[in-house]
């Protein structure tokens, strides 16, 4: 494909050939890879539903976060788990889990492999494909990409991880992400300026509070309120957890929690989700080396991927 040969589809532009096994930032060559694909109750609720997101995970990541959950994936970790597959047999799995009962059809961290998903999804919408379609994003994202990818999208789930470039450069693989965040939202903004959560239309930004980046949080909000209230729901977070032990990196207290949802009822952030804050024991980093990343109860693998899985393992 065109677009992988000179390759511009995230903000990195790393222009490689990724048709002939080059790899960019994103350490993906243009052959599809995914990690995981099945149903999910994890997500939003109005995306999960009764019995589930139908997730498909792909590997391979613009940015290489210090602290990514799914960094056996993303390769913030050196790590490249998958198995790679067709366009063909991406399609399938989308019909696979409409099968299976998805609410929504949510695609995660897919940037650069935008070309390739969306012939899948042409191809699956010619055999009775009917799902909304979610893009799963950490927002570092090119606007050339988002254009081709944007006439098949229903929902934006779109992280929106800071606009401070000190909490960037910790926490983000890069510090430019909070310059490049602005314009994908205000991007969007222009294109889906209202949000049906019963329809599953327009943008949940997600916002998740990292260690000891209480203020820049308070300064986001600010400026979602001033921006972006009347047009998204706000996903705020807090179940930050590092994928290693570290003292260093203790989540937000009480007090600075209760501070956070104080200060979005005075800005009059009205429709949206908040995560309880919780100590709970369930692991929430998922360890895409069993077929069941996700703490039991909240996924179902889908069998087609398994299968594809084991094809795989096997050599066929």
């Amino acid at each position: 494909m065109d677009e992988y040969s000179s390759c511009t589809l995230c903000p990195n532009m790393c222009r490689v050939d990724r048709r002939e096994g080059r790899v960019g930032v994103c350490r993906q060559t243009g052959n599809v890879k995914i990690a995981w694909v099945g149903l999910h109750r994890g997500e939003e609720p109005p995306i999960s539903g009764e019995k589930g997101s139908g997730m498909i995970f792909f590997t391979g990541c613009p940015l290489h976060c210090a602290y990514c959950q799914n960094r056996q994936i993303s390769g913030s970790d050196g790590e490249n788990w998958g198995i790679e597959v067709s366009i063909p047999e991406l399609s399938d799995l989308a019909l696979d889990l409409e099968k299976m009962g998805a609410t929504t059809l949510n695609l995660v961290t897919g940037t650069h492999f935008i070309p390739s998903i969306i012939s899948a999804l042409e191809l699956a919408r010619s055999k009775g494909f009917s799902l909304p379609v979610v893009w799963n994003s950490s927002g570092y994202e090119n606007i050339h990409g988002l254009e081709l990818i944007d006439p098949y999208v229903d929902l934006y789930l779109l992280d929106c991880k800071t606009l401070n470039r000190r909490v960037a450069s910790v926490f983000c693989g890069r510090k430019e992400y909070a310059g490049a965040i602005i314009p994908v939202m205000d991007w969007i903004q222009k294109r889906h300026p209202k949000t049906d959560m019963e329809k599953i239309k327009g943008t949940i930004l997600r916002h998740l509070v990292f260690p000891g980046t209480v203020n820049a949080t308070l300064n986001f909000l600010e400026y979602f309120a001033s921006h972006y209230k009347d047009s998204f729901c706000l996903s705020l977070m807090c179940q930050f957890v590092p994928p290693k032990e570290d003292p260093s990196l203790l989540g937000i207290s009480d007090e600075e929690y209760g501070l956070l949802l104080d200060k979005v009822e005075a800005l009059g952030i009205e429709e949206g989700f908040e995560q309880e804050k919780s100590d709970d024991d369930i692991l929430w980093i998922p360890d895409f080396r069993r077929d069941n990343p996700f703490p039991d109860g909240f996924a179902e693998a889908s069998s087609l991927f398994l299968s594809l899985k084991t094809e795989r393992s096997r050599g066929k």
